[in-house]
This record gives C-alpha cells, sequence and structure tokens, in this order.
C-alpha cells in the first residue's frame, strides 16, 4: 500500500466527514428526518444537473460500455450500483433512526465498528490479505470498542448493523469498477431518493423557511456528501476495501477532538484510553505508508 492518489482520496474524504458536525449543530433544531430526506433530495438534483448540463457526452459513451457488456456483465454492473443506492440509503437511514430512537452513543459506536466488520469481510469475501500488524492493528481496534461499548448491548446491537450496512457498501463498491465514479454516484442517489420519497409526505415536518438551513443544507450536499462519496468511490478503483475502513477512523478520531477542544464536552478516561488506543491502531495499520 502506497501514498498514493487513491489513498489520498480515501483520507481526505474521511477527514472531511470527520468535521460534518459543525455543519449539523446549527440545524439541531430541525427533526434529523428532514435533514435525510433534503440532504438526499438536493444531492441527487444538483448530480442530475450536472451530468445532463455538462456531462452528456460522457454519459453517452457510459451507455455504449453498459451496451458492450455481455448479459452476465449488465447485469453485475445492475446489480453492484443499485445495492450500493440501496446500501447507503438503508446505512443513512438507520443512523438517523439510531440518533433519534436508540442513542448518540449508538450512532458514533457504528463508526467505530465498521472499519473492523469492513477488514473482516474483506479478507472473508474479497480474499484481501492482511499483514501480520495490519491484524495486530485490527485486534487493537476491537479492544478499544470493546471499552467504549462496555455497558451498552442494546446500542451495540444497533451499531452492528448500521456498520454491517456501510461495510458491505464499501465492498459492494470495490468491485463495482466499470463506469465513471461520479455517474456511479448519481444513479446511486437517484435510487436513495426513490425509496425515501414515498417516506417524505407521512414523516417530514413543515418545509422549513429559514435561510440558515438551505445555507447549511447546501454546505451539507456538496462539501459533506457529494465531495467526500466520491472520493470514496474513487479510492475504491486503487485502494483495498480493508485499508479504505481503517481510514474511517479518522473521522470518529476528529469528532472526539472537536467534541473535546471546540465542543468543550466532558470526556470519560475510558473514552480517552479508547480513542489513544484507535490512534495507535491506525499507525499500525499503515505504517507502511507513513514510515
Amino acid at each position: 500500500m502506497k501514498f498514493n492518489k487513491y489513498y489520498a482520496s480515501a483520507l481526505l474524504a474521511f477527514i472531511i466527514w470527520g468535521f460534518f458536525s459543525l455543519a449539523l449543530k446549527p440545524l439541531h433544531d430541525y427533526p434529523s428526518l428532514d435533514i435525510l430526506f433534503y440532504r438526499v433530495f438536493f444531492s441527487t438534483t444538483f448530480l442530475l444537473v450536472i451530468n445532463f448540463a455538462f456531462r452528456i457526452n460522457l454519459l453517452k459513451k457510459s451507455l455504449e460500455l453498459f451496451q458492450s457488456f455481455s448479459k452476465k456483465k449488465k447485469q453485475n454492473a445492475v446489480l453492484l450500483t443499485t445495492a450500493g443506492g440501496f446500501l447507503l440509503v438503508f446505512n443513512w437511514f438507520l443512523f438517523m433512526y439510531a440518533v433519534n430512537h436508540v442513542s448518540l452513543q449508538s450512532a458514533s459506536l457504528a463508526y467505530l465498528i465498521c472499519p473492523i466488520i469492513t477488514t473482516v469481510l474483506a479478507f472473508i469475501i474479497l480474499k484481501e490479505k492482511l499483514d501480520n500488524w495490519q491484524w495486530v492493528a485490527v485486534a487493537i481496534c476491537v479492544i478499544s470498542c470493546m471499552i467504549l461499548s462496555y455497558g451498552h448491548a442494546t446500542e451495540l446491537m444497533y451499531s452492528f448493523v448500521i456498520a454491517t450496512s456501510f461495510a458491505l457498501y464499501l465492498i459492494s463498491q470495490r468491485r463495482n469498477n466499470e463506469f465513471d465514479k461520479f455517474l456511479v454516484l448519481t444513479i446511486q442517489l437517484v435510487i436513495a431518493s426513490l425509496v425515501l420519497l414515498p417516506f417524505y409526505s407521512k414523516f417530514s415536518a413543515t418545509v422549513p423557511t429559514e435561510s440558515l438551513f438551505y445555507m447549511m443544507m447546501g454546505l451539507i450536499v456538496v462539501l459533506f456528501t457529494i465531495i467526500p462519496l466520491y472520493l470514496n468511490l474513487f479510492a475504491l478503483k486503487g485502494m483495498n476495501s480493508s485499508a479504505v475502513g481503517i481510514l474511517m477512523y479518522t473521522n470518529p478520531m476528529i469528532n472526539f477532538l472537536l467534541a473535546l477542544f471546540y465542543f468543550k464536552e466532558n470526556i470519560q478516561f475510558s473514552q480517552l484510553i479508547a480513542y489513544s488506543l484507535i490512534g495507535i491502531s491506525i499507525l499500525i495499520f499503515n505504517k507502511k505508508v507513513l514510515f
């Protein structure tokens, strides 16, 4: 594993997501589900406009490429892209449900468990190889997650389901490398919008009228949704799912540092130990890149 454009893309994606709370905090008075609805709908609209306004030639070439595939290859491309869309919206919906109806602890634990599940599933399904030091890093991550989840069995169950859905997304998209990633992301968000649309009329609150909501939503759509998702998909063209998964720990590490130093939240000693272990595991897993 080398530090190249794929590694840099994955790292940048998770660094960006690590600061997501800065955009969400100003919207704390709005229902989480509404934020999800508008995030997906606005992102989909934005991507469709870009593709049909500026990328028509690429769309035509992509269609020609798809038509040149064998029947089996077409089925695989459709299956992987469609599965990616469903897994994305399923993951986001479960995350918002956990925040609203279970606990913030369960949502936070999901980000910590996901890299471990991704690494193990990539080893089993994709036959990705890890050296001994990388398995040591995974073991340290497991210990840190056990520390954080101690006494929270229900939260751990929800965290496991949320984490597994995103791990499966990463693994499925590792094999979905035939088409332009911007186009793949557009199709997946269209699917996500179609899945959420029937729920909008029943579960959405009144349409927001405050300019702050739309300003922050614009930031969330571009900076915290489209850009990092595209970087993530691009990284999977040249990196193992397990390596991308471990870099995901950059996200909760930044969240933890923001909570500690920016939001001035109370931090338990066990959390300091657990996040210190996570930091060590990231260094060990990426030692060939860093040293």
